[in-house]
C-alpha cells in the first residue's frame, strides 16, 4: 500500500476536526460557535475536499474569510501548568527536548533521499509525486511519538497543545495555503500579462538597468501584497522577467530566476501577510507588538532588495 499525501490530508483534517470540537464545547470562548464553525470548515478541506464540487470549497474558503475578518475567530481558556512545572520538566529533560524537533527534518530529508528505494514487490512505499510532503508527515508522527515517550504524556495531551497554539495564531494558521491559492488565481487570471502591459506602456524598458530595477521590486512588492515569494513569481516572471529580461536583453534566465526569488523573500521579510515567517513567531513568543519581527527584518530586507538589483544587473548579463 502507498503511503500517499491523502493520509497526511486525513491526519490534518483529524487535528482540526478534534480543535472545531473541542472550540464548540468550551463555554470560556466567547466566540466558542463562530470559532468551532471556523475550524470546522477547514477540517472539511482536508478530510473531504476531494469529494467536494470547486464551487463549495470556495463557499467555504469565503466563508471562513467572512468569520475571521468579522473578528469570529478567538481563543478559549487554556489552563496551563505553572512557571515552576515547566521548569522542573526543562531541567530533568535538558536538551533531550531538542531531539523531536529534529526527528522532523531529519526523517523529512532521509524520506526524500531514500524514497526510491523503499518498495515492496516493486511498490513504492511513499507517494512518488508527493514525496517531501508525505516524508514531512512522517517526521511529524515519529516527533509526537518522540515526545510522549520523552515526556510521558499522552498524545491526548499533544492535541491539547495542539489546541492551545492553534488558538494563539487564530486564522493566521490558515493565511499560508490561502495566500498560495491566491498564487494560482493570479496566474490563471492573467496578471502577469496585466504587468507586462502595464510596465512598457508606462515605464521606459528601454534602459536595462531600469528594467532590472522593476524585476527586482516587483517581485518584492507582489510578495508584500501575496505574502508569498513563489505566488508572486509567474506574475512577475511572465510579465517582466521572460519578455523582457530574458527575451529583450538575452539575459541568464537561471540567474534571473535564483536572485528573482531572493527578492521575493524580501518582501517576506516585509509583510505580515507571510504569517508563518513574522506573525506566527511573534504569537508564539507573546510579543506585546504584533508587528515587532517585520521591524526588525526591515533594515536588512532593504539592504538585501538594493544589493540584489546590482547582483542581477551584472550576473545576468554576463
Amino acid at each position: 500500500m502507498i503511503l500517499s499525501i491523502q493520509y497526511l490530508y486525513y491526519l490534518v483534517g483529524a487535528v482540526l476536526a478534534l480543535t472545531a470540537i473541542a472550540t464548540l464545547a468550551d463555554r470560556s470562548n466567547p466566540k466558542r460557535l463562530s470559532s468551532g464553525l471556523f475550524w470546522g470548515l477547514y477540517a472539511l478541506v482536508f478530510l473531504v475536499g476531494d469529494l467536494l464540487p470547486p464551487m463549495w470549497v470556495g463557499v467555504g474558503a469565503v466563508a471562513m474569510a467572512v468569520i475571521a475578518g468579522f473578528g469570529g475567530v478567538a481563543g478559549g481558556r487554556h489552563d496551563g501548568r505553572s512557571v515552576a512545572d515547566y521548569a522542573a520538566s526543562a531541567k530533568r529533560l535538558g536538551n533531550k527536548l531538542f531531539a523531536p524537533a529534529l526527528a522532523i527534518p531529519l526523517v523529512t530529508m532521509v524520506g526524500t533521499l531514500s524514497a526510491k528505494h523503499l518498495s515492496v514487490g516493486g511498490v513504492p512505499l511513499l507517494d512518488p509525486k508527493n514525496t517531501t510532503l508525505v516524508s514531512l508527515g512522517v517526521g511529524c508522527v515519529v516527533a509526537l511519538a518522540l515526545v510522549c515517550w520523552l515526556t510521558r504524556e499522552t498524545p491526548a495531551q499533544g492535541m491539547r497543545e495542539s489546541r492551545r497554539l492553534t488558538d494563539a495564531l487564530g486564522w493566521a494558521l490558515v493565511l499560508p495555503q490561502m495566500l498560495g491559492m491566491l498564487g494560482l488565481v493570479f496566474s490563471d487570471a492573467g496578471v502577469g500579462k496585466a504587468v507586462a502591459y502595464v510596465t512598457t506602456t508606462y515605464i521606459n524598458m528601454d534602459l536595462r538597468f531600469v528594467a532590472v530595477a522593476v524585476y527586482v521590486v516587483g517581485m518584492a512588492l507582489f510578495t508584500i501584497i501575496m505574502g508569498n515569494g513563489f505566488a508572486a513569481f509567474p506574475v512577475m516572471t511572465g510579465g517582466v522577467g521572460v519578455p523582457v529580461l530574458v527575451g529583450v536583453y538575452h539575459g541568464d534566465p537561471a540567474v534571473m530566476a535564483a536572485i528573482g526569488m531572493l527578492s521575493g523573500y524580501c518582501g517576506t521579510l516585509l509583510t505580515p501577510m507571510a504569517a508563518n515567517f513574522n506573525i506566527v513567531p511573534a504569537a508564539l513568543l507573546e510579543l506585546p507588538d504584533k508587528n515587532a519581527v517585520i521591524r526588525a527584518q526591515v533594515p536588512t530586507a532593504l539592504a538585501l532588495l538594493t544589493a540584489n538589483v546590482f547582483l542581477l544587473y551584472f550576473l545576468m548579463f554576463r
